[in-house]
């Protein structure tokens, strides 16, 4: 079975990682595809591409043409607004969510004037919540090269995934983990999806044997809560739900990009309606401003 992936070390890591589970589980061979997707060589600022989809319509477009059987996404990449042509197949158990600091300090300490790197205006919204004193610098780039900004003395410090550091190996690099206090993630963060096409009724059966129920229900929120929000990744949204195998509490916000206004919200429910209770939540987010907020970063 072939299974397509992007070609960074972040995305062959994870891709063979799951390979390893599904050779595990069912004994099966898998060959990993490496396919170069339009935002691993485009130079422009992902936040200006606006950022879905940039990574994952090459990886689909070999699905359609046959050349790979499924394909393995960073789930917060994925357009929240399916494509009929597809299924997630699985959603594995999800890795740690947060937010990490790679620099030689704390956030706290670093220096008045310190530049921090990072390619989401996300980071950007909440770090300067945090501290309006430090100058965030948009960058770009796959883990290995970020962090070599801060190593070269470029930057002060990168803030990066941890599930992502953690599976190349860097984890030793951090210097602080945001908690989901300080730093809400990206909606899907951590997780990793498992995509075939639909109309393969045989390979999703194989492949959901990874399924993660309780990961299924909180990404759902999360991803509900982006797309009612109609936000691209580019948006400063940031969401965490957590099943606990009853009750699935779910948290959003909206920053603004200068990070001085906020609109948080959180409500719990069912798993089985996380949907619902996506959808309910930016709905109570817009009614209190939430869009006027995201309204001003397109201008």
């Amino acid at each position: 079975m072939k299974l397509g992936t992007r070609r960074s070390l972040m995305a062959t890591t994870q891709s063979q990682m799951i390979a390893d589970l599904y050779t595990a589980k069912t004994g099966r061979e898998i060959e990993l595809v490496g396919i170069t997707t339009f935002g691993d060589v485009t130079k422009a600022q992902l936040s200006q591409l606006g950022g879905t989809g940039v990574f994952v319509s090459a990886l689909r477009d070999k699905l359609v043409e046959g050349e790979i059987d499924f394909a393995v996404h960073s789930l917060k990449d994925l357009p929240t607004k399916q494509d009929p042509r597809f299924t997630l197949a699985a959603l594995p158990e999800r890795h740690d969510v947060r937010d990490a600091l790679v620099g030689r300090t704390k956030f706290a300490d670093l220096a008045p004037g310190a530049k921090v790197g990072t390619g989401s205006p996300r980071r950007i919204a909440m770090l300067r919540a945090l501290r309006q004193d430090l100058d965030y610098v948009p960058i770009r780039g796959n883990a290995d090269t970020r962090i070599g900004k801060v190593t070269s003395g470029e930057l002060d410090a990168v803030v990066l995934a941890a599930a992502g550091l953690t599976r190349i190996g860097r984890q030793g690099e951090i210097s602080q983990i945001f908690e989901v206090e300080e730093l809400l993630p990206a909606p899907g963060q951590g997780a990793l999806a498992v995509e075939c096409l639909s109309t393969r009724s045989d390979l999703v059966d194989f492949l959901s044997v990874l399924d993660d129920p309780r990961t299924r229900s909180a990404v759902t929120a999360e991803r509900a809560v982006l797309s009612a929000l109609e936000a691209g990744c580019s948006a400063p949204v940031g969401a965490f739900a957590l099943d606990d195998g009853h009750t699935l509490n779910l948290t959003a916000v909206v920053v603004s990009l200068d990070g001085r206004e906020a609109v948080r919200k959180s409500a719990a429910g069912s798993p089985s309606e996380a949907m619902e209770l996506g959808r309910d939540l930016a709905a109570a987010m817009i009614a209190e401003g939430a869009d006027r907020l995201m309204g001003e970063q397109s201008h």
